[in-house]
């Protein structure tokens, strides 16, 4: 049974996004957290998969559409929230997070495609990773690895080498943190609820003289 898996925080003003503040509020950054999930739900959504499960830190909202389990994400660090995420799947999975709207669902059967390999790893510019597949998911394959440090996607990859794993790499993506990453995301798939409300909220003049200050 295939399971696509999405990792996120539910989007509250203050709690999400935060390195988008300034030039953004926070309420401003918590618009851009919902569009950027509401894309990426939509893009599981068209996805081919026997299951779909939101693995969400917090309460799902009205951005939640029909077709997707939620469970509560676990306690601990992001490596062993991971790890939880996998261990509720008995067969291949691909894990993704909120970050990157621009994935495509021809992306995501690509990653949940293990013929010739074990795993799949998508790297992400920021020296992390977007999506990671495991064929047998192993929660031991993320314990330890250290998050959200420039290393974090090469001692990934090399933990899952390291394990035996024949590992398939999907294209390089750029996770939206900063007002920079918002807007090339933006400017990369322009046809997403995201860019829209980035344009929506960069176009104001309010915007538009924070943006020149």
């Amino acid at each position: 049974m295939s399971t696509l898996l999405v990792i996120a925080k539910e989007p509250v003003p203050g709690r999400v996004k935060t390195r988008l503040t300034p030039p953004f509020s926070p309420q401003e950054a918590a618009r851009l957290a919902v569009a950027a999930l509401a894309d990426t739900l939509t893009t599981v959504l068209g996805t081919p998969a026997d299951r779909r499960v939101l693995v969400l830190e917090g309460t799902p909202g009205d951005w939640l559409p029909h077709g997707f389990e939620t469970l509560p994400q676990s306690s601990g660090g992001l490596d062993r929230r991971l790890a939880a995420a996998f261990a509720c799947c008995d067969g291949p999975a691909l894990l993704v997070g909120m970050d990157t709207p621009q994935m495509t669902p021809e992306l995501l059967c690509r990653g949940l495609d293990f013929t010739g390999c074990d795993a799949w790893f998508g790297p992400a510019e920021d020296g992390g990773f977007w999506a990671l597949g495991l064929a047998a998911p192993d929660p031991e394959l993320l314990r330890g690895v250290p998050m959200s440090v420039p290393e974090t996607g090469a001692v990934q990859r090399r933990r899952l080498t390291d394990a035996g794993l024949r590992v398939r790499d999907l294209p390089r993506l750029r996770d939206v943190d900063t007002a920079a990453d918002a807007h090339a995301v933006a400017e990369a798939a322009p046809g997403t609820r995201f860019a829209a409300t980035h344009h929506a909220l960069t176009t104001t003049p309010t915007a538009t003289a924070m943006g020149a200050s």
